[in-house]
């Protein structure tokens, strides 16, 4: 099974990533990790990459594709893969399908921006232990405190309201065109597109991943 999972920031695509991985035992792969690891293990893409990354620019899709075509021929991925992440803009699908990379389909998560703003702004964390709360559907206790220790929880600046609406105008000025351009693909008769199937994202993350799997036909 080859997957490319789509869904604007805060849409629950890690925790079905997870699901996804499990029921077909394929590895999930996201850019950063790749890039990761190809700079730790010094191949000749890894160090072109640290070379950009060091001058502070941002890696081209010529070198993403490359690691993704080395990334995918690994053992891990005899029984397919999933995409998390990428591609995040048009030209890096574009070069995804001109390198011949096969995939079965695209599932996108899909949830209302003001679901997202409320689930990510309402996060408070215990930063000692990493603890999480909700204020609305996980609150602590007591407003503010860690359960176990009493000491004050805090927003981190990732979860701020303003912030998060910063991450979601990027993810539908660059990331959102894919919806249009994978569904486009998938209803223009050619045997070799990805299928595209679109699941709610709000609710039980079970109910989801129960839709997101009979979307599979898995």
């Amino acid at each position: 099974m080859k997957l490319i999972l789509l869904g604007a920031p805060g849409a629950g695509k890690g925790t079905q990533a997870n699901y996804l991985k499990e029921k077909f035992g394929i590895p999930q792969i996201s850019t950063g990790d790749m890039l990761r690891a190809a700079v730790k293990a010094g191949t000749p893409l890894g160090l072109q990459a640290k070379a950009v990354m060091d001058a502070g620019q941002l890696v081209s899709d010529d070198i993403i594709i490359g690691l993704v075509k080395e990334r995918i021929k690994e053992a891990d991925c005899a029984n397919g893969f999933l995409f998390d992440g990428f591609p995040r803009t048009v030209p890096q699908a574009d070069a995804l399908k001109a390198a011949g990379v096969a995939i079965d389909y695209v599932v996108e998560i899909d949830v209302p921006d003001s679901e997202i703003v409320e689930r990510m702004s309402g996060r408070r964390v215990h930063p000692a232990s990493g603890r999480t709360y909700h204020v609305k559907f996980n609150p602590p206790k007591v407003a503010g405190k860690d359960d176990q220790t009493g000491e004050d929880l805090i927003q981190r600046d990732d979860d701020q309201e303003e912030t998060v609406k910063k991450r979601l105008d990027v993810y539908h000025a660059q990331t959102e065109v894919l919806v249009g351009y994978y569904s486009e693909m998938a209803k223009s008769g050619d045997a070799s597109a990805p299928k595209y199937v679109k699941v709610a994202g709000v609710g039980q993350v079970e109910s989801i991943r129960d839709a997101v799997f009979a979307a599979l036909g898995a």
